[in-house]
């Protein structure tokens, strides 16, 4: 993939501006916090696994605004600067375990300088984006065998390269069966409110030269009727331990469609999604957004200014309509509960 969503350059994070596609391919370099967490918050670096890099790279930033050497202080200043970029986005669990890799750095090495911790957190940043463009790779190869030749794939939202630090999770997939010689075609669901699989997705698979057809949320049903959706995968913001998975808002309606109409449902997402501290969906946090995001399209207005909206970000989709979960480590397929344990104590 030649497109990098992620990168540390010269002592600032670089990230494609994702609310410019597809018009503009610009970067923006944060060179203090406040630029990355708004970048953050408007969703010009989004995804779970790219949050994730983010959140590492952040803290990695702020080390040179502090200039002290006293321990203490510089523990507690840790700890405050992974609460405020945790403040950014609720639901993507992969921003919090980054945050609590980064953090648990200055925790577990009690006895070492300021100046020790400061190295140890740089090597901890970049084991992360190394990690994450190490999974993605290892997921695609697993999820890949479950594409056949001449197939049509459903996705929505956007889970591919902008929304990692390499290859993409349910994008991914399709990069590697493209490599692997397979011919197969992608429907992209717009994805309302703001358009990630129309103005994101569309946008890298037509790069990539992946045949790909947009259509409208509203859609989905009827192409599945037709008989025109072979299989769909989806990305994932946090997977509970019974397998509940929370993803873009629609994720769940996609769901329900597939089951009613008996079509494989695969989440693709590495471990650093799975969140084992909750049982199910219900205890997920759910993102809810500005009301402007549905009373305009592309600032333009589109409902009475004075209209109540209900604006989540994401919905969960219970274990029980996904089909199997591509992962790092290989398929995880039901009982969901059982293989997700089994799966971690083999790590």
């Amino acid at each position: 993939m030649a497109i990098q969503t992620i990168s540390w350059i010269k002592g600032c994070i670089r990230i494609i501006d994702q609310t410019k596609l597809p018009q503009k391919l610009e970067y923006i370099y944060c060179r203090d916090l406040g630029c990355l967490w708004e970048a953050i918050k408007a969703l010009r670096v989004r995804g779970a696994p790219a949050l994730g890099v983010a959140a590492a790279f952040g803290v990695l930033l702020s080390l040179k605004f502090f200039k002290g050497k006293d321990i203490k202080h510089f523990r507690k200043y840790i700890q405050e600067i992974c609460l405020y970029i945790g403040s950014s986005r609720p639901t993507a669990v992969n921003l919090f375990n980054a945050l609590e890799r980064m953090n648990n750095v200055v925790l577990s090495n009690k006895e070492n300088s300021v100046t020790k911790l400061k190295i140890l957190l740089k090597v901890e940043a970049f084991k992360i984006y190394e990690e994450d463009r190490q999974m993605c790779r290892q997921m695609a190869q697993f999820g890949a065998q479950l594409i056949k030749s001449r197939s049509n794939i459903m996705t929505i939202c956007n889970a591919g390269a902008l929304a990692t630090a390499d290859y993409g999770t349910a994008l991914g997939v399709m990069y590697k069966a493209k490599e692997q010689g397979k011919k197969f075609h992608v429907v992209a669901c717009e994805t309302r409110p703001l358009l990630q699989g129309a103005r994101l997705t569309a946008w890298e698979l037509l790069r990539e030269k992946i045949s790909v057809t947009l259509i409208c949320d509203n859609m989905a049903a009827t192409l599945m009727k037709q008989g025109k959706v072979d299989v769909l995968f989806v990305g994932a913001d946090r997977i509970a331990s019974n397998g509940d998975t929370a993803n873009k808002i629609g994720t769940y309606n996609l769901a329900v469609l597939a089951n009613y109409h008996q079509i494989p449902f695969y989440v693709v997402a590495p471990l650093s999604t799975f969140d084992r501290k909750i049982k199910s969906g219900k205890e997920i946090p759910i993102e809810e957004r500005s009301p402007d995001e549905v009373r305009y399209f592309y600032k333009q207005p589109t409902a009475p200014q004075n209209v109540s909206v209900y604006n989540p970000a994401f919905d969960v989709t219970d274990h029980k309509l996904i089909t199997a979960i591509v992962t790092e480590k290989g398929i995880i397929y039901p009982p969901f509960e059982k293989s997700i344990n089994r799966i971690f104590k083999g790590l």
